[in-house]
C-alpha cells in the first residue's frame, strides 16, 4: 500500500497555525514561557482532540501507509478545526486513489462551437487549467491564446508568468493570482506525482517569483462567482460578473462565463 504524503502535509500545515493558548491546550508553564519551539498545537494535543491515539496520529502526518477511516477524517477536521472547503480536500485526499497519467481533454464539437457562439467572453478548461476552447470576445479581453507556445496555454500559467495578465488585473492581481493558486492547490493534490502536474508548477514557479510563497503556505480554496475590475489597454476600466459550469459531456470541463456589468 502506496502512503498518503499530502495527507500528512496538510495536517501538518493546518495544526501549525492553531494557538494552543486561545484553544486552551498550553499549560500554566507554557504560557509563561516566550514561545513554544515550533507553531501550533502538538501532534498529541491534536490527537486528543480527535479522539485518536497519538501514535495513529503520527502515522496519518507522515503519510505513511494508513487508510482513515471517514469518522477519522470527520474527527482530525473537528480538531484542527477545518472549515467546510478544507474539510473537502481533506477529505479527497484520504479518499483518492491511484489515477491513470494526466491526459488533455477533448472538447467535443458541439460544446466548442455553443462557447465559440456566446457574445460574452468565454473559455473552457480541463483538469490542469489548460486552456482548450474560447471564443472571440475572450481574445478581445484576454487576448489570443493562440499566439502562446502549447504548453504554455493555461490558464494558472498565463495568470501567473505573462505580463499582460498583470496589467489587465492592476492593484488587483496579486489577491487574483493567490486566489487561483489555492484554486489549483485543491486539484493539484488529487494528482500527486503526475508528471503532467508537476511539469505545470515547475513551469509557474520559474516564471513567477511569488508562486513559491504561496504555494508553499498551502491555501486551499473552492471556486465561487464573483466580480473582477479589469483595466484593458483600450477599452479601459471594465467591470465583469464571472462564474464557472462544470460540462454534462466531461465533468472535468470548466465554462468560465464573464458578463458585463
Amino acid at each position: 500500500m502506496q502512503g498518503n504524503r499530502l495527507f500528512g502535509e496538510f495536517l501538518r500545515s493546518r495544526r501549525a497555525r492553531l494557538n494552543p493558548e486561545i484553544m486552551g491546550e498550553a499549560s500554566l508553564g507554557e504560557v509563561t514561557r516566550p514561545r513554544r519551539r515550533t507553531p501550533g498545537l502538538k501532534r498529541e494535543e491534536v490527537a486528543r482532540r480527535a479522539g485518536i491515539s497519538a501514535e495513529w496520529y503520527v502515522k496519518l502526518e507522515q503519510g505513511r501507509a494508513v487508510s482513515p477511516s471517514h469518522d477519522t477524517v470527520d474527527a482530525l477536521g473537528r480538531a484542527l478545526m477545518l472549515d467546510a472547503v478544507e474539510l473537502t480536500h481533506l477529505r479527497a485526499l484520504a479518499a483518492k486513489g491511484g489515477r491513470a497519467p494526466f491526459r488533455r481533454e477533448t472538447v467535443p464539437d458541439t460544446l466548442r462551437r455553443l462557447v465559440e457562439g456566446l457574445p460574452e467572453p468565454a473559455y473552457l478548461t480541463g483538469q490542469r487549467w489548460d486552456m482548450l476552447a474560447w471564443n472571440a470576445a475572450a481574445v478581445a479581453l484576454f487576448g489570443d491564446f493562440v499566439r502562446l507556445e502549447a504548453s504554455d496555454r493555461n490558464i494558472l500559467h498565463w495568470m501567473l508568468t505573462d505580463p499582460a495578465a498583470r496589467s489587465l488585473f492592476g492593484d488587483g492581481w496579486a489577491d487574483e493570482a493567490r486566489r487561483m493558486v489555492s484554486l489549483f492547490r485543491a486539484t493539484h493534490d488529487l494528482w500527486e506525482g503526475d508528471a503532467a502536474f508537476a511539469a505545470l508548477v515547475r513551469q509557474v514557479g520559474a516564471g513567477c517569483q511569488e508562486f513559491e510563497g504561496w504555494w508553499t503556505a498551502y491555501g486551499i480554496a473552492a471556486p465561487v462567482s464573483g466580480t473582477k475590475r479589469l483595466y484593458h489597454p483600450s477599452l479601459g476600466t471594465l467591470h465583469f460578473a464571472y462564474a464557472s459550469f462544470q460540462a454534462n459531456d466531461d465533468p472535468a470541463l470548466k465554462l468560465a462565463l464573464y458578463t458585463r456589468r
